[in-house]
């Protein structure tokens, strides 16, 4: 055990700024385009803002840990609808966010040495909680796979990395940073593999209601004795700041999970879930609404950068080796943040040197476009400079 003023190793271990370290590089006194975290542009519904929602009863209090009941229940109704199994208030645990709850999750099944898979790209967070745990996460690099890939593929590459220690599994779908949908067969495939292999299955569920390309495949009801699904509502209702998300977990993994939540976050704030349980009452069509924006502004954004377009979620993963000359892709971030283009850097997202990721719902749309194309400028002007670079040194510029 360190002694002060030592630190703790797996404190060490842990990323700080995992979405840029940049942020002092821009000019505050011109147009900044934050495109590094995962954020909106929206306002949350109109029902659920903070001045429709003063007269609420026990605003002020303390709600159960696990959520309030009646919650709890809305939000077993809607995960029902949407996954078409049956599910209780029992199922359900509000978190302080899907980051909360994740944490909390991790420390309930994962010990000392254990070892997580990540399906990679993977939410940079996980990686942290992981370690925090004591545990080692193990990327699973699965970016040049195809949908139309046999599952028996994407399922031999995990055999290869999943050791005796292996104790879950972890994906996100629609992909957090790839925009990547899934196809039902993978989760199903992905299933199978956690029950064969004996492990838990960690399934990212907080971009499910935007999908632009097909339909969402829940693990829900595939091996139920093994999954813990999470869920966002600063992603479904555009209420980051509120601090609020829900788990789906068997029991007893459930009692556990709400153990370690109690202990570290006791509840999910009252204010938010009051404001979550406007959204799950009314805000269905407000959510249509943001999937077509924000299908329509990634489509767009894709298309000016030259990628093929989001299947769901807020991002897109760019690999910019082209573009990357003796100083790789550090120096490539600096030259974008010093146009006042903040992205998050590839290697946050597993073993990706020479990629990086933009949410194209953090700004409004015009402010976006204007991004994409100043983005495509510089990679334009980086990708020349280093092909002459590359030219002048025999092919040897990095």
């Amino acid at each position: 055990m360190p002694r002060p003023p030592q630190l703790a190793p797996t404190a060490a271990a842990i990323r700080g700024a995992v979405y840029s370290s940049l942020t002092d590089r821009v000019d505050p006194s011109q147009e900044i385009f934050p495109l590094h975290v995962g954020d909106t542009y929206l306002e949350p519904p109109p029902q659920c803002a903070a001045s429709a929602l003063t007269g609420a009863a026990d605003l002020y209090r303390y709600t159960a840990t696990a959520g309030t009941g009646a919650l709890r229940e809305q939000v077993a109704a809607s995960v029902s609808s949407r996954t078409g199994q049956r599910l209780g208030a029992e199922d359900v645990y509000v978190t302080a966010g899907a980051t909360a709850g994740l944490a909390a999750t991790l420390q309930a099944l994962v010990e000392p040495g254990d070892e997580v898979l990540l399906l990679a790209p993977y939410w940079p967070l996980i990686e942290g909680m992981t370690r925090a745990c004591g545990a080692r996460p193990v990327a699973a690099p699965i970016g040049d796979l195809e949908p139309s890939a046999d599952p028996e593929a994407l399922i031999e590459r995990l055999d290869g990395l999943c050791s005796q220690r292996c104790v879950a599994l972890y994906y996100s779908s629609p992909n957090n940073p790839t925009g990547r949908l899934f196809p039902a067969a993978w989760i199903e495939a992905l299933a199978l593999f956690a029950r064969r292999r004996d492990l838990w299955l960690l399934a990212d569920d907080v971009y499910d209601l935007y999908c632009y390309a097909g339909e969402h495949r829940s693990a829900l009801g595939l091996a139920p004795e093994r999954t813990v699904v999470a869920y966002s509502a600063s992603k479904a209702y555009a209420m980051a700041g509120n601090r609020c998300g829900w788990l789906i977990a068997p029991q007893p993994a459930m009692g556990a999970i709400q153990k370690l939540g109690t202990h570290a976050f006791y509840s999910a704030p009252t204010f938010a879930q009051h404001a979550l349980a406007r959204a799950l009452e009314s805000a269905d069509d407000w959510v249509a609404e943001t999937r077509e924006a924000y299908g329509r502004i990634g489509r767009r954004t894709a298309e000016i950068l030259g990628v093929p377009p989001p299947d769901g979620g807020t991002f897109l993963f760019l690999d910019v080796a082209a573009c990357l000359g003796e100083g790789g892709l550090p120096e490539l971030l600096e030259r974008c943040a010093r146009s006042n283009l903040l992205l998050a850097p590839g290697p946050s997202f597993g073993p990706f040197p020479t990629s990086i990721r933009l949410c194209f719902t953090a700004a409004p749309p015009e402010t976006i476009v204007r991004a994409a194309q100043r983005l495509a400028g510089l990679l334009g002007e980086a990708g020349s400079a280093a092909a002459e670079a590359a030219a002048a040194t025999g092919g040897r510029a990095r």
